[in-house]
């Protein structure tokens, strides 16, 4: 909110507005909020907790406010990145030219656990395979933007930057009397547009589903929200069934044919004719009707295999190669683990580095050197030495912060940025996207998982 002259231009409004209020009515407005979340059921799910398999995830009246130039920068950089992530997956599946050229290790995608070889060859719906992606963007250094992730299999998230936004026009609806802030309550409709958008060939009125594992997902919540808002059937494995190579629906008015299946469950759970034999999640003979291009999948199956983190490095080269283009969107300098070279700067360097499995997700599996006892560095020195390859490491970000209403006041936190791009005849993204929060003070960890919380994104129109 701050720089070095002062409060920033975008938000001298909100800075006024804030030394207004007294810590009492942001508490009751808290309080407030997180009553009608609760009311609501706005929960995700924490494997293993003995707390309680179901929490509220913090809320943030505090918005974190973008101007339009550096949303416009942003939206650039988000597009020309999953072009080239589309690019790059279509590629691996069919011709390969990008192993062929070198710029892509043939053993960093064949060795990679989310690549499937049963899509080899196997054309998809307008060569688009991460319909939905949840892009991770931190700000640091000289205010820069960085990249950390990208999250192209099941990114979740997007309902709760649609249900932080209704709350804050809810708790305080004098602030957009005096923004212009950019809308998303649209984004289920262009969700829906999206996915319609790429249904198989033949489907003049296609029937899109949203398909969820089930009532004790983490993300559960979600996968309901989505559905209800664009008006769509939720459905698990069991409701569905194959049946002359197409996929029908189980409806009280008897089979009803489905095109596009948005599925939120990994692929390995799909069929357990082609994947895991164990999964009574998935729908035996999906895979079949998928390869006749007789249905969609969304995101598509084997599309994980470029949001792992040892594919993450590449990115740049994959922009370069494919739209011969410069990044507009800056990677975070990363050491292979796998590298001799690399292993040995990491190795000797862990007490300042931040280290991360590349399967890893949630926050689970990782060392922020800074912030870690001398115990804790040693065993991840040990799991380097027993598996370099299933590491990289980064240097420790000076993350942007924005305030923070804690319970000693407003206070500065550590913040991310999930936008959300939708890719099929078209690319799109709402103006915004779910803004993290560590709530822990000198946190840089903001999964929901870990203690984080979530703020409302404003991006503003003028």
């Amino acid at each position: 909110m701050t720089g070095p002259d002062g409060v920033r231009p975008h938000y001298r409004e909100f800075d006024s507005w804030l030394a207004r209020q007294t810590p009492e009515a942001l508490e009751r407005k808290r309080i407030e909020a997180d009553l009608t979340f609760r009311r609501v059921g706005i929960t995700f799910a924490v494997y293993g907790d003995d707390a309680g398999t179901e929490r509220l995830i913090p809320f943030d009246a505090i918005p974190r406010i973008i101007p339009a130039a550096e949303w416009a920068h942003l939206h650039r950089g988000l597009v020309q990145r999953v072009q080239a992530l589309n690019m790059f997956i279509h590629d691996i599946y069919h011709d390969q030219h990008i192993i062929r050229a070198g710029v892509v290790p043939a053993e960093q995608i064949y060795r990679n656990a989310q690549y499937r070889p049963e899509m080899q060859g196997i054309s998809v719906a307008s060569d688009i395979y991460a319909h939905v992606a949840g892009v991770d963007i931190v700000r640091a250094g000289q205010g820069e933007f960085y990249v950390l992730e990208d999250n192209l299999r099941v990114p979740s998230g997007v309902s709760y930057m649609l249900e932080d936004r209704k709350m804050m026009m809810r708790l305080y609806p004098e602030l957009f009397a005096r923004h212009r802030v950019a809308p998303v309550d649209h984004y289920p409709d262009l969700l829906l547009d999206n996915l319609r958008s790429v249904a198989p060939v033949g489907a003049a009125d296609p029937t899109v589903v949203v398909m969820t594992p089930g009532m004790y997902n983490s993300a559960y919540f979600e996968h309901a929200f989505l559905a209800q808002q664009m008006g769509v059937e939720l459905v698990e494995g069991k409701d569905l069934f194959v049946n002359d190579n197409a996929v029908y629906m189980r409806t009280t008015r008897g089979p009803q044919r489905v095109d596009v299946i948005y599925r939120r469950l990994d692929d390995d759970f799909l069929d357990p004719l082609a994947f895991r034999a164990d999964s009574a999640l998935g729908v035996p003979g999906l895979l079949s009707v998928y390869r006749a291009g007789r249905v969609t999948l969304a995101n598509a199956i084997g599309t994980g295999v470029a949001d792992d983190k040892s594919i993450y490095p590449y990115v740049p080269d994959m922009i370069r190669f494919y739209l011969s283009e410069q990044p507009v969107l800056n990677n975070v300098p990363t050491y292979q683990c796998r590298k001799s070279e690399d292993l040995q700067y990491t190795l000797s360097n862990l007490p300042d580095l931040v280290v991360k499995e590349v399967h890893g997700a949630g926050g689970y599996g990782m060392l922020v050197g800074p912030a870690s006892t001398k115990a804790q560095i040693e065993d991840f020195r040990a799991r380097l030495l027993a598996r370099p390859d299933g590491y990289i490491a980064q240097p420790t970000l000076a993350l942007s912060n924005c305030p923070t209403f804690v319970a000693s006041g407003v206070a500065p936190r550590h913040i991310d940025l999930r936008p959300f791009v939708l890719s099929g005849k078209t690319t799109s993204i709402v103006p915004g996207g779910l803004t993290r929060v560590a709530l822990k003070e000198g946190s840089l960890v903001v999964n929901s998982s870990q203690g984080g919380g979530t703020k409302d994104t404003w991006v503003l129109e003028n």
